[in-house]
């Protein structure tokens, strides 16, 4: 069993879902011997569309989807991302789409959804300069949008932002570890997320306990039925939505930090801003 989260857990409070993950290819024999989550999903009914009949989610692994024969397997296990993550102390996490574009840390062995996407960092500075204003124009404009929302997309949004010259994300964080640069963000963004996390989490309304586990993150409790309630309403969703002082402040220094890297003052447009990044990479994509 893993932590799963998808969206929501993101943009909402966390939802306190598991994942029957099974070590990945394994033969059915050696899958069944874990009994209890085998025998489990052998005898468990799948609704393929919310109010439609329940199938047997044996047949539909197996003959809906690609005639998948590793039923019990998650049906994209992505082994890849998994490798990146695992060995990272947390790694970064955007929903594809969201009100707003907003990245929070996650640790394994927590799963991320295949609505989440997953950034395989777990330094400040990548952070902070995907958590600021410079990345959220280009993802508006270079992302796609789903009904009303806009649509954060890998391949098109996060492979193309030109970062600051030196702290792109093959650049491994040690080597600027010393660049004046980097330690603003860095410091910046830790703020950020510790002011976040401060409000979503407040001391007063939570406690944590070790998960039953080894090697899972702590379980947040509620300390009382009224701080069940009062913490329904703390989402990032809701803390953007209208944004307190110093959340603004924090946004604005974090963007002036990032606009120092990228030599240029955060008052430009969003329009000016946008067209200094695609000059970026124009240049980077013909060098």
């Amino acid at each position: 069993m893993k932590p799963y989260w998808n969206g929501d857990d993101v943009t909402g409070r966390p939802r306190d879902q598991w994942l029957i993950d099974f070590p990945l290819n394994l033969s059915e024999a050696d899958a069944a011997a874990f009994q209890a989550p085998y025998e489990y999903l052998k005898a468990a009914q799948y609704s393929p569309e919310r109010g439609k009949p329940t199938v047997s989610f044996v047949a539909y692994r197996t003959t809906t989807e690609g005639q998948n024969p590793s039923w019990w397997e998650p049906h994209r296990p992505r082994p890849e991302m998994r490798r990146r993550v695992k060995n990272l102390s947390r790694y970064l996490v955007t929903p594809e789409t969201a009100e707003y574009r907003l990245f929070v840390w996650l640790s394994f062995p927590t799963i991320p959804d295949k609505n989440l996407i997953a950034i395989a960092r777990d330094d400040d500075v990548t952070f902070g300069i995907l958590q600021s204003r410079f990345h959220k124009v280009w993802s508006l404009r270079l992302g796609t949008s789903l009904e009303d929302r806009p649509r954060y997309t890998l391949t098109t949004t996060f492979a193309t932002f030109p970062f600051p010259a030196g702290l792109t994300p093959d650049t491994p964080s040690q080597s600027y570890a010393d660049d004046p640069r980097a330690q603003r963000i860095a410091a910046v963004a830790k703020r950020l997320d510790q002011l976040r996390k401060a409000w979503l989490y407040p001391t007063e309304l939570v406690r944590y306990e070790a998960e039953v586990a080894e090697g899972l993150p702590d379980r947040c409790i509620p300390v009382s039925a009224d701080a069940a309630k009062i913490l329904q309403s703390r989402t990032l969703t809701n803390l953007y939505n209208e944004p307190p002082t110093w959340l603004t402040d924090c946004h604005c220094e974090l963007d002036a930090a990032v606009g120092e890297a990228y030599g240029v003052a955060t008052a430009l447009s969003d329009d000016d801003l946008l067209a200094l990044l695609l000059e970026l990479n124009g240049e980077r994509e013909s060098s």
